[in-house]
């Protein structure tokens, strides 16, 4: 993916997928559709990163055509190629299942994972369609699931997963369970291969877009209509990064819009 300086993209947009780019509750990225244009117009790279499989976003990437660009998968865990439709065979989920049934009964009962689903499940508790449920449930890096428990159970669950050497990162719908890779990590990887570096926006709704959204020169909060949404972060005080008014697609549009407009006018001045 190393780039000649001459066609660098001047903008890199990578963007979490459930509640930001795509809707909530229908999965849709319609009212994105203005600004994925505008980005295909320009050349610019859209970067997906989510707790989703590899399986999951090759499709995905594929429908929104941008398959020449790489994508961040299960929350971080990995990297997906350019054009490139499952990563090789990982053994991490293993392990992270291994590590979950060594658990307290106490401790493993609350949570309710995708392996612990049938595919029929997995459709059921996402609302996904079928087809879609049994690409979700090709995990390979990480165990996303349900916390039915406590505050104070949840707490003692991930200090006991830690120990282990797993993280628990709560994300748009679900706790994702893995080896401690996120995908602002990913992220710092994929932007080093640009040449010169480009600018960089990311947007994000939920906790585990946190590092991300922090890590971009421009950072967007996608207003989320499902959850307490996020805190104030450090970069909103200095504008850096900024919250949209629409939730999922549509703010996402609206805001990749305004910072394409805002970068062609910095770069007719430069």
């Amino acid at each position: 993916m190393t780039t000649d300086p001459k066609t660098a993209p001047r903008l890199i947009v990578f963007s979490d997928l459930d509640g930001t780019l795509l809707d909530h509750d229908s999965y849709s990225w319609a009212a994105a559709k203005p600004a994925l244009a505008e980005m295909k117009r320009l050349g610019l790279p859209l970067i997906l990163a989510s707790s989703k499989t590899a399986a999951e976003i090759a499709a995905l990437r594929h429908d929104l055509g941008f398959d020449h660009a790489p994508a961040i998968v299960e929350n971080g865990a990995g990297i997906l190629a350019p054009g490139a439709e499952a990563l090789a065979e990982r053994t991490d989920h293993e392990a992270i299942r291994a590590a979950l049934a060594d658990l307290p009964t106490d401790l493993r009962a609350p949570f309710t994972g995708f392996s612990d689903w049938s595919v029929a499940e997995v459709a059921e508790n996402t609302g996904l369609p079928l087809a879609q449920a049994a690409l979700a449930a090709q995990r390979q890096f990480s165990e996303p699931g349900l916390w039915h428990g406590t505050e104070e159970a949840l707490a003692r669950f991930e200090v006991a997963l830690r120990e282990k050497g797993i993280t628990a990162r709560q994300g748009g719908r679900y706790l994702t369970l893995s080896f401690g890779a996120t995908k602002a990590d990913r992220m710092t990887e994929i932007i080093a291969q640009y040449h010169p570096r480009p600018q960089t926006m990311a947007l994000g709704d939920a906790p585990n877009d946190v590092e991300m959204i922090c890590a971009a020169d421009h950072g967007v909060i996608v207003r989320n209509t499902h959850g307490p949404g996020l805190p104030v972060l450090p970069g909103e005080t200095a504008g850096r990064i900024t919250r949209t008014r629409a939730p999922g697609p549509e703010g996402w549009n609206i805001a990749v819009l305004e910072r394409i407009a805002q970068d062609v006018q910095r770069t007719e001045k430069g």
